[in-house]
């Protein structure tokens, strides 16, 4: 039996140099950046936000396959042009590894692979598979941040859906007492994870099944949009069975839903919606390559070209190994400051909370109690410098670790410059407590709140040679007074960047 093998695929003598180069190209650089390869699987494997992503790569490959007749018309050639993105993969990965960004590093690593193919396969052969390189970009997890407003637009269809039943129902953040029970609307029912998902199948449809850009757009949006919908539908039935039966009954039926059923009903009820407006037929050629213009200049021989993009991808993990290894002398030893008209007490028993920093070289926590009785709490994290696994911001770091006994409930307005959050938990004889937690963070010669401020002062910090040092600063007190408890103690404390640079031995 003879096995006839596509032209473009390692049967004609023009791919076959350029395919082997690249597949060795390609598994150097992803040996070369094994750390992030490592952290991209661990992701896709154990997360069920980012669960979609082990199927993008098979599908970027369908996707190439089935454009394998039109790719056996192009001749490949390797092109200089190419290196520029694998030198933009690559410095935007060491802008990641620097300010600590996890996204910037694993983007800059797909854009390298994606450049190492324009270099090597040549600009006509990267124009028949732009849709592919770019549907490649969905392998990286991105869209947590979407959790907290969809958190929200969750609870404002949850609640008219509630009361239009009849089942009595009041909301405080993302906590909601209906009939007998609380429900947490957290970030796992906040439907982020259906949404991003369904962002990557949109795409992926709207390219196969649509030629019309504009019934692309409306086909997205319906995809977005039902999604969000669907997921208010379902937290409403969640509670209104809990409230019928029990809450056991109903969130073990939810799960069930959710994990094996919701998301496949959707998603057919996303396809049934645009089915009748598809107007791109199964067996039409993806790129017409007759189109495609020769390039005119940059060529370069294959072997120099592949030589040039390993060279450009290892200059940037070597240049963060130079910028990486500044480090300031952290103090030994580490005490909670002394403040006037306050004094030391034991922490809360009942409740007791403590921010999560794995990475700091100190970490101290203490109650103060003024003369009316008054308890605020004061943790000081920090740090003599920051790497990977060693961040002074990053996933269940800062108040609230992943999986805690405490939830978030809202954010809070500022208090003296530094972000305010509001959470509970249930103390140890039964009876919910509340806190409010203040957040500074000291770095780079900046006091501030803002996560985002404390990447961008941590990115300048590492590439420019400003001080490594970084310190996180928590107050944190009970009851219905506790903003006004924090406000009273940051009174006698005195200025946060003092406080600061005290702890990591600045004077």
């Amino acid at each position: 039996m003879t096995v006839a093998l596509p032209r473009a695929f390692g049967h004609e003598v023009a791919w076959r140099r350029p395919l082997v180069t690249l597949a060795v190209v390609a598994a150097i650089i992803l040996a070369l950046f094994r750390r992030d390869v490592g952290d991209l699987v661990h992701i896709w494997w154990t997360s069920t936000t980012f669960g979609h992503c082990l199927f993008i790569a098979p599908v970027v490959g369908w996707l190439v396959w089935n454009r394998r007749t039109e790719l056996a018309r192009l001749t490949p050639q390797a092109l200089s042009p190419g290196l520029l993105i694998v030198a933009a993969g690559g410095f935007g990965w060491l802008l990641g590894d620097a300010a600590g960004v996890a996204l910037a590093r694993q983007l800059g690593l797909v854009m390298m692979l994606q450049g190492a193919v324009v270099t090597l396969l040549g600009a006509q052969v990267a124009r028949g598979l732009l849709f592919p390189l770019a549907y490649a970009f969905f392998m990286v997890p991105f869209g947590e941040e979407l959790e907290p407003p969809l958190q929200a637009v969750t609870v404002e269809i949850v609640m008219p859906l509630l009361h239009l039943f009849g089942v009595p129902a009041v909301v405080d953040g993302v906590l909601i007492h209906a009939g007998r029970y609380w429900f947490e609307v957290a970030e796992a029912c906040s439907g982020a994870k259906f949404v991003i998902a369904m962002l990557a199948y949109g795409v992926l449809v709207a390219n196969v099944c649509f030629r019309s850009w504009k019934r692309r757009a409306v086909f997205m949006v319906v995809a977005l949009v039902v999604p969000v919908l669907a997921n208010g539908v379902r937290a409403f039935g969640t509670i209104y069975a809990a409230h019928l039966t029990s809450v056991e009954a109903a969130t073990g039926f939810d799960h069930i839903v959710y994990g094996w059923i919701f998301f496949g009903v959707v998603m057919a009820l996303v396809m049934a919606i645009g089915w009748r407006w598809f107007d791109r037929a199964p067996d039409d050629a993806a790129f017409d390559p007759a189109s495609l213009p020769q390039p005119r200049f940059g060529r370069i021989d294959m072997g120099v070209a592949a030589a040039l993009i390993l060279t450009t991808a290892a200059i940037f993990p070597a240049w963060a190994s130079a910028i990486g290894a500044r480090t300031q002398v952290s103090p030994t030893r580490m005490a909670l400051p002394e403040v006037s008209n306050w004094t030391r007490a034991p922490l809360s028993a009942t409740a007791p909370w403590q921010p999560n920093y794995p990475g700091a070289d100190h970490l101290l926590i203490g109650r103060y109690v003024d003369a009316q009785g008054v308890a605020v709490d004061l943790s000081i994290a920090a740090f003599a410098s920051q790497h990977e696994g060693k961040e002074l911001v990053g996933f269940g770091t800062g108040v609230l670790r992943e999986g805690d006994r405490w939830v978030r409930v809202a954010d809070l307005p500022e208090i003296a410059g530094g972000s305010a959050m509001r959470i509970t938990a249930t103390a140890r004889d039964g009876t919910p407590v509340e806190r409010v937690v203040a957040t500074w963070y000291r770095l780079g010669g900046i006091v501030t709140g803002d996560d985002k401020k404390v990447k961008l002062a941590t990115l300048e910090a590492r590439m420019l040679g400003g001080p490594p040092a970084a310190v996180a600063l928590h107050l944190s007190a009970e009851g219905p007074r506790a903003g006004a408890a924090i406000e009273r103690f940051l009174r006698s404390l005195g200025p946060v960047d003092r406080a600061a640079d005290h702890a990591i031995g600045i004077r």
